[in-house]
């Protein structure tokens, strides 16, 4: 289970390479969601890699989506990292769920947690300047 307070972790990374790459990684997100697409772990990887390169499936990875998702979240906007899913089913792994749970959505449906968080993030994107 994800760890939901604690979004100032660097996991052994120089601080402001973690933020910078951090950064450039919700811009893209925000933008992906601003033309009403997903992307997968390795294009989200993709676009910070050089600033950090780390694995699609790599658990410092996927805590920097948990920070993500617990910012934006705590901004009235959305679980961002809603938007990152698996290549083979186009959803997101268990840890969006687990996350989810955390943050008080209703994940007894699955499916319909994560739609319900797409379309909302969808509808967000058209405020937020990438």
């Amino acid at each position: 289970m994800w760890r939901v307070d604690d979004t100032t972790a660097t996991y052994g990374h120089a601080p402001n390479l973690w933020n910078s790459a951090k950064e450039k990684l919700r811009t893209e997100l925000w933008r992906t969601a601003s033309v009403r697409r997903t992307m997968t772990y390795g294009e989200a990887v993709g676009f910070i890699r050089n600033l950090i390169v780390l694995d699609p499936h790599d658990h410092v990875f996927h805590e920097m989506l948990v920070q993500i998702s617990v910012e934006e979240d705590a901004n009235g906007r959305g679980m961002l990292s809603a938007i990152v899913v698996h290549l083979a089913d186009g959803q997101p792994g268990n840890g969006f769920f687990d996350l989810a749970g955390q943050l008080g959505r209703n994940i007894s449906d699955r499916l319909a947690c994560w739609v319900r968080e797409v379309s909302r993030l969808y509808e967000e994107a058209a405020h937020i300047a990438a």
